[in-house]
């Protein structure tokens, strides 16, 4: 509610609680506008780019083949950390942003993207 509307209905006898009530139906209108929107994403396919907390989390997206049955299937950040066992170079380089895949016994696991 601007200032002269407010003004205006003052002049004309309008009473306080209409004006309350008016300003708490704007702000509910403007709330209800806000929540409406969708969040726009950040979506990262380097990994040179993303920070070090996002490369291992949730959030990150890696693609995995299995060399035994020749499947494809996604998987996240932790998941693929858990995979690197005990390869610390592995995992320090990824973290640097040096590799962007790695190799087990019986697959390859590829970063794909990172959505935050």
């Amino acid at each position: 509610m601007k200032n002269d509307d407010a003004e205006k209905m003052l002049l004309n006898n309008a009473s306080l609680e209409e004006l309350i009530k008016m300003k708490i139906e704007e702000e509910f209108m403007s709330d209800l506008k806000k929540a409406k929107e969708k969040p726009k994403k950040n979506v990262v396919t380097d990994i040179k780019e993303l920070p070090r907390d996002l490369i291992f989390s949730k959030k990150s997206v890696y693609r995995l083949f299995n060399r035994e049955t020749g499947c494809e299937t996604f998987i996240n950040g932790i998941q693929a950390e858990a995979l690197i066992g005990i390869q610390n170079n592995v995992r320090s380089k990824m973290l640097a942003g040096e590799l962007n895949a790695f190799t087990t016994d019986n697959a390859y696991i590829k970063f794909e993207k990172a959505e935050f």
